[in-house]
């Protein structure tokens, strides 16, 4: 998992908009950009199911 990628798009998103959702999982529900940079950055494995999504979507 590449963090430097994933937070150089966190830190370049308007304020407002990372309480947006990004993401809806299946067992854990809707995923907001906070969420994502909380769970990737202290490396979970939830923030690791996140990371792989937002690639695959080519969002980060």
């Amino acid at each position: 998992m590449d963090k430097a990628k994933f937070l150089k798009v966190y830190a370049n998103l308007p304020i407002n908009l990372r309480n947006d959702i990004i993401l809806a999982l299946d067992k854990k529900g809707p995923i907001t950009w906070n969420v994502a940079y909380i769970e990737v950055n202290n490396n979970t494995k939830l923030g690791e199911e996140i990371f792989k999504k937002l690639e695959k979507l080519k969002i980060i």
